[in-house]
């Protein structure tokens, strides 16, 4: 069963958003919350798996409430709600640890796929996000890649640029023509090295070191 807790400011989307996902199954709302400081509170009694979390929320913004609730659980993921799609949001969202981002006009399938990726321990990036991130990183000059690429070995350093450009692990492994479980092994390695939270932020930290560049 995955735990998920709703964090939004606005009662009504609340509660659909809970109805909606309890026709899932597999799917346990265990909490809601209406601001950044009443999810971090929920997030420690209820321990949920997945935390539906709204950015424009009062007293504390869900960006913010992120970064902090990351910090004290780790373990939990992240998906960003909004009907904003804004550059800043979208990136302040993921440095703070988000593992994924949807707008709330995406059809409702969407998200209830969306939950069960991320509750899998996987990234999600809505196909308009991704554009945005490469849009981003092609008009920014290439930086110097930093020390800790040096950790990595030849092997590591090919399956990290594959997983930025958004292959799957099967991809990845049809491109080296290795076997799937060698990939996993390898991009655990890659993020356990750079201390990367998973595939999302392994994404953003390849642009920002210069690693891959858009096109």
């Amino acid at each position: 069963m995955i735990r998920v807790l709703v964090a939004d400011d606005q009662g009504m989307i609340r509660a659909g958003l809970t109805s909606l996902l309890e026709q899932d199954s597999e799917i346990c709302v265990v909490g809601e919350a209406v601001d950044g400081h009443d999810a971090i509170l929920a997030a420690r009694r209820a321990t949920p798996d997945v935390v539906l979390m709204d950015i424009r929320m009062p007293e504390l913004d869900g960006i913010e409430a992120t970064r902090r609730l990351l910090k004290e659980r780790p373990e939990t993921q992240v998906l960003m709600l909004t009907t904003f799609d804004l550059d800043e949001y979208v990136f302040d969202a993921l440095r703070a640890g988000a593992s994924g981002f949807l707008l709330k006009d995406a059809p409702a399938q969407d998200l209830i796929g969306a939950i069960h990726t991320l509750a899998r321990g996987e990234a999600l990036l809505a196909p308009a996000v991704t554009k945005r991130v490469i849009e981003l990183f092609a008009a920014t000059p290439v930086p110097t890649a930093p020390a800790e690429l040096d950790l990595l070995s030849t092997r590591e350093l090919e399956v990290l640029r594959l997983l930025a450009t958004g292959m799957s692990n099967a991809e990845i492994a049809g491109q080296l023509f290795v076997s799937d479980a060698t990939v996993k092994t390898h991009v655990s390695s890659v993020l356990s090295k750079l201390g990367i939270r998973d595939r999302v932020q392994a994404v953003i930290y390849s642009y920002e070191a210069g690693l891959i560049r858009p096109g």
